[in-house]
């Protein structure tokens, strides 16, 4: 490897497509990312060079978006993984603690992720030594479903990286609702009304 630019090179032609990463995540994880005065996503922000966006709102769930070059996200997740690790975990030093990400998929796409009779989940499971669960109703108000990944931060970023490559190989079909937590339909009614 002569130049550390690898998007460069000719071996992964995939770099430089623009990903989009959706996580829904709980107030603990979302203070451990934000951070005090935002310096923790702010540094997220500028080591991975990806675009880290979080919903408002004061509901216990908040949508965390990652756009960027594939390299750009699998970084920012690698850092948010190994944030999650340690402010999460107990602190002991004996066992490290595995961390869960929930990521938000359109379920058109869910299909590809879990192969035929479920060979391409498993093998991403069998190859990463990540957990991974596709939920099998959709997230409320939307056409997206919540595909949990947990383990230690290597496994999941691993696990990652192949959900993304699938997801890449097959782009969502038809529109997709975006899940938008804490939106209950009385909500969408009322502001529709206005």
């Amino acid at each position: 490897m002569a130049s550390p630019d690898r998007a460069s090179g000719p071996r992964e032609p995939q770099l430089s497509i623009t990903l989009t990463l959706r996580m829904l995540m709980h107030g603990k994880e979302i203070g451990s990312i934000i951070g005090k005065k935002g310096e923790t996503v702010k540094r997220i922000r500028e080591q991975s060079s990806a675009r880290i966006t979080i919903s408002e709102g004061s509901c216990p769930e908040r949508i965390t978006t990652i756009t960027g070059s594939t390299d750009a996200v699998f970084r920012a997740v690698s850092m948010i993984a190994f944030k999650l690790e340690e402010d999460l975990g107990d602190g002991t030093a004996a066992g490290r603690t595995p961390v869960t990400l929930r990521l938000v998929i359109p379920a058109s796409q869910c299909g590809s992720l879990i192969g035929k009779a479920g060979t391409k989940i498993r093998e991403i499971r069998e190859s990463s030594g990540a957990q991974v669960q596709v939920a099998g109703d959709l997230l409320p108000n939307s056409t997206e479903r919540a595909v949990t990944v947990s383990g230690l931060p290597d496994t999941i970023i691993q696990c990652v990286r192949q959900i993304c490559a699938v997801i890449l190989e097959s782009p969502p079909k038809g529109a997709t609702i975006p899940y938008h937590p804490g939106l209950s339909l009385g909500t969408i009614l009322l502001s529709a009304n206005q």
